[in-house]
């Protein structure tokens, strides 16, 4: 067949135009054929198209760099360096913009490297669709489709890019991402009348829709860009929603700015009535102001994503979003499926059994005629894994199959649970249904005592069974789900999936780590008992779907919490299950790896899948494993955990010490008839301060601060500023009166000898505010926070002494100074350490704020399969908070 030329086939047919020709015209159009392209075809249309993405995205230096200057903190510094500037302050201008230089600096260099790893981990991320190509089926990357590929999708698939159907059995597809209609679409071969609405073309199907019951052959008109949904999404930008832990940074940087507003006002009212130069009052407010602030908390957060994107990273562990770390240390609930990761996942056949046990070659038979991962007959392509191990089985093979014709197939769904298949066979027409056993049974005329009793001796063991019926189907050239009745139940096929041998040691250490695990499954419940007491998982209780049917959302909230198995659940039950637990305040992830997973995935707050996942699995997730294993996922939460507390410790920092000294400069500078210490005075100790935290990412956290999920909790940081900043203005307010009365200072000995006792005490805290411990006795901090504070105290001491101190308006300070700064370091730790038993003796978890969660739905984001790695965004004016509202029944 001579075709079009390959700079042709993405332009010549729209996919308006290809939905109202017939299938064969179509074909003809794209230069293809029913079997596909050849390679060489292939080969030359990727060179004239370019891969099937919707923007080919790479970590941009430039997209880093402006996230990085979005922050009205870092305008608020600018517009503080920009008035030092005019008015002649050269060294507070410098001050300010190196803060502005190792704030924007830090987060860049962290980000960007983070978005470098996240971009080499992604591509080792494959979406793959089954592909005809030099005839057979094979499966291909859906970056590598072109225009004119021929394609198979069933139930569960994301479609990869604009197709017009060739053939379908009972298709059907949700478009709600596109049109915002919840109910599934109806698709057929039948071309429309030409000016048909997009919404209405039921002969095509759109990139980034979901096939929601049946199967399709289809040929690829519109790739990449060139998609309805690609040419929305190029057109926008990415929009996030803020995680708990964004909306805690937010919180808090809110109330900092509340009380730094308040002392730089009363600072400079107060100057003012003193009749001192109004620059100089504005001046000294907006250092006080910038004192206050954590100017460099985005880098230290940063630092602390960065560095455990790194450890995750080695460990396998994909993060999409950096933030979703911390969210990931957040979860007090896991609800997973069994398969894969309470069981090796890897699924074989063991044997097909008559309904009275006997061995039975001719269920076999009838359950690989009965089987969609065959669609080319020799290549088990597509179907799911229970299918796949069917076909792989030893014995198993096309050639015990050659007597049956299939004329007709009901595709699996998950409200019926089963696959149907009308063939021909001995002159006959048979109708083979194969399903969950449950639903088999239900449809078969009678069952004997010694099938169900063989089903329950099956189900006790552990096994994975699926049931085989048949009945004669004379004159049938078509099938439906009401066809599906009036069956001989012709036996059972078995296959094993064994316990993991490290779950259970796996299961401890997130149970060490206050995480209860639940499981949800398709599976039968019998064998999830079974699975989960061998693996020594204590079940609270079991339910299964029918009993939620038979339960309003009231009793389900109640329900929930005493539960630990869910078992024969659909997609929706799961997330109606994920939902009243969220209900009761827990922060739960889910870990899924299949079609009916997604609804549940884009419901929990932290949505887990695996590398070999569905690509729907995927893409609704937040967190991908490339190694199924629960340990990974302690590593993962573990280290959620420890950026947590290691934020909170630098939180900690600014709310009492930071807040004692701003404090001690308002009231000092209303009683001395100097300022207590100069605008870049302040700006400096700060700088200097904040050097000396930036290792802060790098301390150890104690193991009780990882045995339980901690939350934002803006209460308890304002009762600890208010408990711990007077402590500091305490000892602040004992230095100027030696440096007043004891040394007689003048104005810049003054200023020397707080600029010294102040970094000393607010850097040397950290020590003590690091841990609810005893400090180096039973937690010893890390070598990195450790040096960085004590250089950052040596060189503070010096500064006054320095050749430079004239420029800086100091002057070097006594011997005996430094004898009582000694004393005041060593009595202010003690009362603080003295202090923080008391505080942390009198703020149990019982008083503690409760979790204030949002409940509104996760933003879904189909995410590298189009595009290498960045998530795509919704169509404008979309309902982006559900926008796949109706996944596979």
């Amino acid at each position: 067949m001579t075709g079009p030329p390959p700079t042709d086939v993405a332009s010549r047919l729209s996919v308006e135009t290809a939905a109202t020709l017939p299938a064969g015209r179509v074909l003809v159009e794209l230069g293809s054929r029913a079997s596909g392209l050849t390679s060489d075809e292939v080969a030359l249309r990727a060179a004239a198209v370019g891969p099937n993405a919707v923007r080919s995205h790479h970590a941009s230096p430039w997209s880093v760099l402006a996230r990085q200057l979005d922050s009205p903190l870092l305008w608020l510094l600018l517009a503080a360096a920009a008035v030092s500037a005019l008015v002649g302050e050269a060294p507070d201008a410098v001050i300010i913009g190196l803060i502005v230089a190792a704030s924007v600096g830090l987060g860049f260099a962290n980000e960007y490297r983070a978005e470098r790893a996240a971009e080499a981990m992604h591509s080792g991320i494959r979406h793959e669709v089954a592909t005809l190509r030099d005839g057979r089926a094979v499966t291909v990357a859906v970056t590598h489709l072109v225009p004119g590929d021929v394609v198979r999708l069933g139930v569960g698939a994301i479609v990869p890019a604009d197709v017009r159907v060739l053939s379908a059995n009972d298709l059907a597809c949700d478009e709600s991402i596109l049109t915002g209609e919840s109910a599934p679409a109806e698709k057929s071969a039948d071309p429309v009348a030409g000016g048909t609405p997009l919404a209405e073309l039921s002969s095509c199907l759109f990139m980034g829709t979901v096939v929601h019951e049946g199967s399709a052959e289809a040929v690829v008109v519109a790739i990449g860009g060139r998609t309805q949904f690609g040419r929305i999404a190029v057109g926008l930008g990415e929009r996030h929603p803020r995680t708990e832990f964004q909306r805690g940074l937010v919180r808090f940087s809110g109330m900092l700015a509340k009380v730094g507003g308040v002392l730089s006002a009363t600072i400079f009212v107060t100057n003012v009535a003193l009749g001192r130069p109004v620059i100089d009052a504005v001046l000294f407010s907006l250092a006080v102001a910038v004192g206050i602030t954590p100017q460099l908390l985005p880098a230290v957060v940063s630092t602390s994503l960065a560095t455990g994107s790194r450890r995750l990273a080695d460990k396998k562990v994909l993060v999409k979003r950096l933030v979703c770390i911390e969210d990931l240390g957040d979860i007090d609930v896991l609800f997973t499926d069994k398969t894969g990761t309470l069981t090796d996942g890897h699924l074989s056949f063991d044997r097909a059994v008559g309904p009275a046990g006997d061995a039975s070659a001719d269920v076999l038979v009838l359950g690989l005629v009965c089987n969609e991962a065959t669609p080319d007959g020799d290549t088990a392509v597509g179907g799911n894994s229970l299918d796949v191990a069917l076909w792989e089985a030893p014995g198993a093979g096309a050639d015990l199959v050659r007597g049956f014709r299939r004329v007709a197939i009901a595709p699996f769904d998950h409200r019926r649970r089963c696959v149907s298949v009308l063939a021909d066979h001995d002159g006959g027409r048979l109708l083979v249904t194969k399903g969950a056993p449950e639903t088999v049974l239900e449809r078969c005329t009678s069952v004997t005592d010694d099938a169900l009793r063989l089903l329950e001796a099956e189900f006790g063991a552990g096994h994975r069974v699926v049931a085989i019926a048949t009945r004669p189907a004379p004159g049938a050239t078509a099938i439906t789900a009401d066809d599906e009745a009036g069956l001989t139940l012709a036996g059972f096929l078995v296959f094993l999936d064994q316990p993991k041998p490290s779950a259970a040691a796996s299961l401890d250490r997130l149970t060490g780590l206050g995480i209860t695990v639940k499981i949800v499954t398709g599976d039968n419940p019998r064998v999830a008992e079974t699975v989960c007491r061998t693996l020594g998982l204590t079940s609270g209780g079991t339910l299964t779907g029918a009993d939620l049917d038979a339960m309003d959302d009231a009793e389900l909230s109640a329900a929930v919490a005493g539960t630990t198995i869910f078992a024969r659940v659909s997609p929706e039950q799961k997330a109606r299950i994920l939902r009243a637990q969220r209900g009761a305040g827990s922060a739960v992830a889910f870990l899924g790896d299949g079609v009916n997973d997604a609804l549940a995935l884009h419901h929990a707050d932290v949505g887990i899948s695996v590398d070999s996942a569905t690509d729907v699995a995927k893409d609704a997730a937040d967190i991908i494993l490339l190694d199924r294993d629960l340990d990974v996922l302690a590593d993962g939460v573990a280290e959620g955990r420890r950026i947590f507390a290691n934020t909170i410790k630098y939180v900690l920092m600014g709310t009492s010490s930071n807040f004692g000294n701003m404090f001690s400069v308002t009231v000092a500078a209303a009683f001395l008839p100097f300022l207590p210490m100069l605008p870049f005075q302040i700006l400096l100790n700060n700088l200097l301060y904040d050097a000396g935290q930036m290792t802060i990412p790098t301390d150890r956290v104690d193991e009780e601060q990882l045995a339980r999920p901690s939350h934002w909790d803006i209460g308890f940081v304002r009762r600890f500023m208010v408990r711990f900043g007077p402590i500091s203005s305490a000892f602040d307010f004992a230095t100027f009166a030696v440096m007043l009365w004891a040394f007689h200072a003048s104005a810049p000995e003054f200023r020397s000898g707080w600029f010294v006792e102040s970094l000393a005490t607010q850097t040397l805290i950290v020590f003590v505010i690091r841990t609810r411990r005893v400090p180096f006795f039973r937690s010893r901090p890390s070598r990195p926070l450790l040096l960085s504070v004590l250089c950052v105290v040596a060189l503070g001491t010096v500064i006054p002494a320095s050749p430079v101190n004239d420029a800086l308006g100091f002057a070097p300070l006594p011997a005996a100074f430094f004898a009582v700064l000694a004393a005041f370091v060593v009595a202010y730790l003690a009362a603080v350490e003295v202090a923080k038993y008391a505080f942390y003796r009198a703020t149990s978890p019982t008083t503690a704020q409760p979790l204030q969660r949002d409940h509104e739905h996760r933003v879904h984001r189909l995410s590298a399969r189009w595009s290498h790695h960045r998530p795509l965004p919704t169509r404008a004016g979309a309902d982006t908070k559900t926008p796949l509202r109706s996944l596979p029944r």
